[in-house]
């Protein structure tokens, strides 16, 4: 099987957009206790794998380590193994094959996974990660996905995530890449000081390149959803002043209006009619609001005027002042104004698309 080199890996390799949907479930995987195979059968296989009779393979580890298996048994579950047990003809009756680079303890965990699928939690919080590279390397597909899930549910932390992310890239695990990378991105603080990065950082500078990339497109991503929040917040406040323009000349409200609210703590229902009869009265009484750039808050209240008047549908019956002549003045403003404007309550309508109507159907109902 050909070996892969994680620099060998290109951008595109990395999951980039973190705002995308979750990934979807893995495969479901099949525990030992949800197996119908009884437990003395399981019993027996991982004995047979303990006492070793009968072996006819022998397998060599790390440090000199040696395991006794039986070739029917660890070929029938990995045809790599089966590939690698054909090559030796040294002795027909005993077959030696060699599994090296990774803890003779994992090795034995694996090979006992191989006979009867078990395996103790104690030997996958220690040998996960071997584990996952030994199921990929030899083709154990049950294997896999089950070291995957114990990564996904339980095994996975800030301090081992770059490794796994890296075993990820290597052993074809892209469900388990894509949460790895996600979790780097939101605790990329804490990450960026785990050993595991500083070794990254020697080893694969390539791949810490694409995840600062990573980071910095999120962070971007971040900003432009803040900034568009914020937007939304302020059309959306705006629409609520339209509306509340329309009920205060039409209904009235605590101190303007055909109607007033004698009791102080009564709510009218629109959390923006308190500011804006305070701008309304302040208006009619400021002695610079006719001097231009003499007073913001009456600035303030004209462009609200004005706003009111290109959403109104009936200018000749509505009771907001100046909405009549507002309309015709804004014919005479700049096609750059005019677009400006435009483009303003565009967006102001479509903060409230469903409740359009309610404000439309003030607009139009202004008779007293």
């Amino acid at each position: 099987m050909e070996k892969k080199n994680i620099d060998d890996f290109s951008p595109e390799c990395l999951p980039v957009n973190v705002l995308a949907p979750p990934p979807p479930p893995p495969p479901p995987v099949k525990s030992r206790r949800q197996s119908s195979v009884s437990t003395a059968t399981r019993d027996s296989w991982d004995r047979m794998f303990d006492e070793a009779h009968g072996a006819d393979v022998l397998i060599h580890t790390d440090n000199n380590g040696l395991i006794y298996a039986h070739s029917n048994v660890i070929g029938m579950a990995s045809d790599v193994i089966k590939g690698m047990m054909k090559q030796d003809k040294r002795k027909p009756n005993r077959k030696s094959i060699s599994i090296l680079g990774v803890p003779h303890d994992a090795v034995r965990v694996f090979i006992r996974f191989l006979y009867s699928s078990c395996y103790e939690k104690q030997d996958m919080e220690d040998f996960g990660m071997h584990l996952l590279v030994l199921s990929h390397v030899y083709v154990v597909p049950h294997l896999k996905r089950l070291c995957e899930s114990q990564f996904e549910n339980f095994l996975l932390n800030k301090e081992n995530v770059i490794d796994v992310f890296q075993l990820a890239l290597l052993c074809d695990a892209p469900r388990l890449g894509l949460i790895c990378h996600r979790m780097i991105l939101k605790s990329f603080e804490e990450v960026s000081t785990s050993e595991g990065w500083e070794a990254m950082k020697q080893s694969h500078p390539g791949l810490k390149k694409e995840l600062l990339r990573s980071v910095a497109y999120e962070l971007n991503i971040l900003k432009q959803r803040n900034r568009k929040q914020k937007e939304m917040q302020i059309y959306s406040q705006l629409y609520e002043a339209m509306e509340a323009f329309v009920h205060i000349c039409r209904d009235g409200c605590r101190e303007i209006g055909p109607t007033k609210i004698e009791t102080s703590h009564v709510s009218c229902g629109f959390q923006a009619c308190n500011g804006l009869e305070k701008l309304l009265k302040h208006l009619a009484v400021c002695k610079l609001r006719s001097i231009p750039g003499g007073c913001s808050h009456c600035k303030r209240m004209w462009q609200l005027l004005e706003l009111h008047s290109r959403i109104c549908v009936d200018s000749e019956q509505c009771k907001v002042p100046l909405c009549s002549n507002l309309k015709e003045r804004v014919k005479k403003q700049s096609r750059k104004d005019e677009k400006r404007w435009k483009l303003l309550v565009k967006n102001v309508l479509n903060t409230k698309r469903i409740g359009g109507s309610k404000f439309f159907l003030q607009a139009i109902d202004v008779t007293l």
